[in-house]
């Protein structure tokens, strides 16, 4: 008989770090009667953070990478993970864990946010690799099961959610830009080879910066690129903020670019700004 492989339950953070105290003592108290193994993982925002930087840590404070070890494991027919709900942190969220972990007692250096030679960098790019949606990307290269139980279909079937009577004549409308975004930027090429590329901004007096090198992608890979323009953007928000106030309407902003990584917290900052432009005018 084949041994069964164990299962991986991940260690997150907040509520659901909180109710696997409580509850992984339960899941094993059962499965060790079936002989099923059920193992532990640390994919917690803390966790990764303590993993990005081992050598800026005593021996006793290190961690492993369990992220990267479960990215390998997502990709093998072995594998069967449970990935609780984890922080897809924000800047502020990072900050905050850093300086906590600090008190703490872990020597790990704080986030530069302009950094000013080749060390701040690399720290930098290495806590880059942990804010945002860090985890589902990495563990989805995998078979992920995302289906709702059948009983909970068949109810929802039975007993559907009542909606309130919606006129005719409603102004709720939903508005997005037209151009100029990420969406119609978008460029995407299949590889012909295997290869090694970069990523280089270019300015519009010529100047180039490299933001990303080495870059592995194989033959038939697909790579996608897109940018979006600040002025398409900035026009978008002013004529959507007048046409809210014409059309008297609550003006609501969602935003779903990259799980809070990189461009919404930008893109958001431009929401304020036009949002509030007589106060940005004025201070």
């Amino acid at each position: 008989m084949r041994k069964s492989s164990p299962i991986i339950y991940t260690k997150t953070d907040e509520s659901p770090a909180m109710a696997t105290h409580s509850f992984l003592p339960i899941i094993r108290a059962f499965t060790n009667t079936a002989n099923i193994s059920v193992e532990s993982r640390d994919i917690s925002l803390s966790g990764r953070i303590l993993a990005a930087f081992p050598e800026y840590l005593e021996e006793n404070q290190r961690k492993t990478d369990d992220l990267a070890e479960l990215g390998e494991l997502a990709k093998t027919p072995e594998a069967n993970i449970i990935k609780l709900p984890n922080i897809s942190a924000s800047l502020p969220q990072l900050n905050a864990a850093i300086e906590e972990l600090q008190n703490q007692g872990y020597n790990i250096p704080s986030y530069p946010m302009n950094p000013s030679n080749d060390k701040e960098k690399e720290v930098k790019e290495r806590y880059g690799k942990v804010i945002g949606s860090a985890v589902n990307p990495v563990l989805r290269e995998g078979n992920s099961d995302r289906r709702a139980p059948r009983a909970v279909k068949n109810y929802a079937k039975k007993h559907p959610h009542k909606m309130g009577e919606w006129t005719a004549n409603s102004k709720s409308h939903v508005a997005t830009m037209e151009s100029g975004d990420f969406f119609h930027n978008e460029k995407s090429m299949t590889m012909p080879e295997a290869d090694t590329l970069r990523i280089v901004f270019e300015s519009n007096d010529g100047q180039k910066k490299v933001l990303k090198e080495n870059l592995n992608v194989l033959k038939g890979e697909v790579i996608d690129a897109t940018v979006m323009s600040r002025n398409a953007l900035v026009s978008f928000l002013q004529k959507q903020v007048q046409d809210a106030k014409e059309q008297d309407v609550l003006f609501s902003v969602h935003l779903k670019a990259t799980m809070m990584k990189v461009s919404d917290p930008i893109i958001f900052g431009y929401v304020v700004k036009v949002y509030f432009a007589e106060l940005f005018d004025k201070y």
